[in-house]
């Protein structure tokens, strides 16, 4: 499928509000290891790495060498971040709820 195609929003919402059916975080890591390619798998973890980092006020600079990632793709986590209401944020602040 092309980005543009109507069905990409349409798959990603509905694959979100299925994920967010279950609490059940070992059956989604299973399930996201089993829709991805490793490297796919790797690409996600770099990024939720990257979310997080920005979320602690790591520098740029020190992120880009520790994660191993172009600082493009930095600048781009810290603008999601600054957003209004940023989905961003708001998950970041339930990983701190975790029990």
């Amino acid at each position: 499928m092309n980005i543009t195609d109507p069905r990409v929003a349409e798959n990603l919402t509905e694959l979100a509000w299925t994920l967010a059916k279950t609490s059940d975080g070992e059956l989604i890591e299973s399930f996201l290891r089993c829709l991805l390619t490793p490297a796919e798998t790797a690409d996600i973890a770099s990024r939720w790495a990257l979310v997080k980092a920005l979320g602690d006020k790591i520098p740029q600079r020190e992120i880009a060498r520790n994660l191993g990632i172009s600082l493009c793709k930095i600048t781009r986590g810290s603008r999601e971040l600054r957003k209004p209401n940023s989905a961003f944020e708001r998950i970041l602040a339930l990983l701190k709820t975790k029990v």
